[in-house]
């Protein structure tokens, strides 16, 4: 394909020449994306290429009775306009289980369900024809309340029932008795938008005999080439998916979105397909964060040690499933927090609604119901009257603990550490009543705020979460290393959306190999397997981990080859750490190269599959080894609230995050900043309004995200304690800063005005 745009491709093999595991060698992509020359999956374009747009429907729950295409189809410009009449393969797609139609065919279940599919020779032409098919529905009862959708009495809006998944965690003794003192509380957490700065985009080109590449900006590029080729009644073969520049992703891109839709175009025309979700069919177009409504009751001595924690929790899946099911089983497995808790009954559930569809967002169900356990530690100090610091200290996990589901930790859990680390942290200069510094205060530019009735307060939080997919499912990542002439070309199908595998990638080939240059191939299903999904923090183990084995083998060829050469015996040499052969030559003399210089300008080329340690799915009661590994952090939040307008300013936040090893410092850093960039947005801002099934905040006008402005001053300290069984020792990053960061925030908000607040994102209202 021939590419009409001269910006630097995604999947670019632009090089980097420094920096080991350990250091913070500058991104190969990131100089392009700096300079505005990086091409995004909507930059993309070939000749003769049409545009295609979908249709969706207005209602959250509709029959269709008739979709008249003869208007659209007479538009000059529109080459075709496809329905459901006209799909050959799998009518229904979906990440974990197949529930939601490529197209509806006789009823919609959400606003914004893909009706109709339109192919013009110009995107104003598609949009105008999608807007020209007047389809006629018949209203059917819409079902918005996720406690509705649990009820049996309740009608089903599908086949496969309003329940997607309900299940139960019971350890210890669930009738044990109460403790010395009991807390409840009940919370909700509103529906957050991953809201990545690049809309859904792809570039489908047909090949003419019968089969189609797609260019697409998504998370697991072999799962979406498996739903894609199965839609279409095609062999996997004969769907070739690349890897689009991606401009975030967050979760929302694990889900088909427009995948299917510009395939079907593109087969039918015969013509090249570009899609390209504008931001308000965005907000439609991808799945959310699960909003949650939850109740708790904990009890605990005197000494403020947990007895037992109770827990009920509510997830309002949406219309279909998405990765529901695994949503529901993290929210049930964290529900009692990185404590030590003798006896926990936990009953959670997914249900479907009329609503749109919920998904993976970064922490997924760990970070529901972080918010509600973390108030309810709140409320036990308080209670108690213990610091609660040092409440969350008695409690906290350790390795060798059971948790609650039964499995021990067998691996590092700092979480004394890092709650010691983020309290340790300085506080920012204390607030000056007089100060004319407006930015500084709640309401910033609008100069609402009176420094004398502003307060202010400090909060702690602590969640912890899984790393890699879990219940028994089968995880692996495959990767080649191909070494020759002293530049080693890593083909790896990760999909890089921003978290820097095309980094460390590059730093282990540098490691192993000695010093050599590294080329990071295009990321494609054609030239070597899965790598899996980039989410649940997994790609640093499992692809790291695959890359790593396929390194080691290499510089064991090179060894083995190296040896010959000199004719020596192979175990007269060895590798080192910092990728290089030693030992003594045939002459008596020593040998000291780098693997690279050993390799000389000869072929050396591996090819490796990383899996983890085996989980097991749970039991009826929720127990079993469930997961592979666990991380942990802690966050401090300081804020200054304008008590009588209900206004916050987020001044500072601490953490001590648990990261196993620091592999690329600088980035370590900026996945925090992200991270707790999204935290923030949930605790005071971010919510993606939903009345009766409609979203009505679909944009950026609407939808606040915070900037530049609203962030506060970041202080982190690292935990590094080497994981066993993780490749380097290091643990994924990405999803930790997300998880306590928001309930830190509503601690702080409580401490600074007395208001017991039980929803985020805290709203004006909510406090005056």
């Amino acid at each position: 394909m021939t590419v009409v745009d001269d910006r630097v491709a995604a999947t670019s093999d632009r090089t980097d020449r420094a920096g080991r595991v350990g250091d913070s060698p500058v991104r190969p992509d990131g100089a392009a994306k700096v300079r505005g020359e990086f091409a995004f999956a909507s930059d993309m374009g070939v000749e003769n290429m049409l545009w295609g747009c979908t249709l969706r429907s207005p209602h959250p729950h509709a029959g269709i009775r008739s979709i008249p295409i003869g208007p659209a189809l007479a538009i000059p410009g529109v080459v075709a306009v496809l329905t459901a009449e006209d799909l050959v393969g799998t009518p229904v797609y979906g990440l974990i289980s197949a529930d939601q139609p490529v197209l509806a065919s006789d009823v919609v279940r959400y606003v914004g369900e893909a009706v109709a599919l339109v192919a013009a020779d110009h995107p104003d032409t598609a949009r105008k024809a999608a807007a020209a098919i007047a389809v006629e529905y018949e209203p059917l009862p819409r079902l918005t309340d996720p406690a509705a959708a649990l009820d049996p009495a309740t009608p089903a809006i599908h086949p496969d029932g309003n329940v997607i998944r309900r299940m139960a965690v019971e350890h210890g003794d669930s009738g044990a008795g109460a403790g010395t003192v009991v807390v409840e509380g009940t919370y909700e957490v509103g529906t957050q938008d991953q809201a990545f700065l690049g809309p859904e985009a792809g570039l489908a080109v047909p090949d003419g005999e019968g089969g189609v590449d797609l260019w697409i900006a998504t998370q697991w590029l072999h799962h979406d080439r498996d739903q894609v080729a199965s839609c279409l009644g095609l062999a996997p073969e004969d769907v070739r998916l690349h890897l689009g520049g991606v401009g975030g992703a967050f979760g929302a891109r694990e889900d088909i979105s427009l995948q299917v839709h510009a395939c079907l175009l593109a087969l039918r025309t015969g013509r090249p397909v570009k899609m390209s979700y504008p931001r308000d069919e965005s907000f439609v177009g991808h799945v959310h964060r699960h909003p949650a409504r939850m109740r708790y009751r904990h009890h605990a001595g005197g000494d403020g040690r947990l007895v037992k924690v109770e827990a009920e929790i509510l997830l309002d899946g949406g219309a279909y499933a998405s990765s529901s099911w695994a949503v529901v089983a993290n929210a049930a497995r964290f529900a009692a927090g990185p404590y030590r808790v003798p006896n926990v009954v936990v009953d959670a559930a997914v249900v479907r609604t009329n609503n749109p569809p919920c998904g993976a967002m970064r922490g997924f169900g760990a970070v529901q119901v972080c918010f509600a356990h973390e108030a309810q530690m709140d409320k036990l100090a308080a209670v108690l009257r213990i610091d609660p610091v040092e409440l969350r200290l008695r409690n906290a996990l350790a390795s060798g603990d059971v948790l609650p589901t039964g499995q021990t930790i067998t691996g590092t859990a700092p979480v004394r550490e890092c709650i010691e680390a983020a309290a340790a942290l300085p506080l920012p200069a204390p607030a000056q009543p007089e100060s004319d510094e407006w930015l500084a205060l709640p309401g910033g530019v609008g100069r609402t705020a009176d420094p004398r009735r502003v307060r202010r307060g400090v909060g702690f939080a602590v969640g912890y979460k899984n790393l890699m997919y879990s219940e028994g499912f089968d995880d692996d990542s495959e990767a080649r290393v191909r070494l020759e002439g002293g530049v080693a070309t890593v083909a790896c199908a990760v999909a890089e959306v921003g978290q820097g595998f095309v980094t460390l990638a590059g730093q282990i080939v540098r490691t192993v190999l000695g010093g050599a240059r590294a080329v990071i191939a295009p990321a494609d299903t054609t030239s070597v397997g899965s790598a899996g999904s980039t989410s649940a923090s997994r790609q640093t183990w499992m692809s790291g981990g695959a890359v790593l084995l396929a390194c080691q083998d290499v510089a064991s060829q090179v060894l083995a080859a190296h040896a010959e050469r000199r004719g020596v015996p192979v175990q007269a040499l060895r590798l080192t750490e910092d990728g290089r052969i030693v030992g003594a030559g045939a002459d008596g003399g020593d040998i000291d190269l780098t693997v690279a210089e050993a390799a000389g300008p000869d072929l050396f080329e591996a090819t490796a599959v990383h899996r983890h340690q085996r989980t097991v799915p749970l039991d009826d009661r929720g127990q079993g080894d469930a997961d592979v590994s666990f991380v942990f952090a802690a966050h401090r939040a300081v804020v200054d609230v304008d008590v009588d307008l209900g206004l916050v300013r987020v001044v500072q936040i601490t953490t001590g995050q648990d990261v196993g090893r620091v592999l690329h410092p600088t980035q370590l850093m900026g996945q925090i900043e992200g991270g707790i960039a999204q935290g923030l947005g949930l605790a005071v801002m971010e919510e993606l309004v939903v009345d009766d099934g409609v979203i009505r905040n679909p944009s950026f006008t609407d939808y606040l995200l915070p900037t530049i402005a609203d962030m506060p001053e970041v202080l982190a300290t690292c935990i590094e304690q080497p994981e066993p069984g993780a490749p380097l020792g290091a643990k994924g990053v990405g999803e930790p800063p997300t998880i306590s960061s928001t309930a830190a925030i509503a601690a702080a908000i409580r401490a600074a005005t007395g208001v017991d607040v039980t929803r985020v994102p805290v709203r004006p209202w909510d406090l005056i």
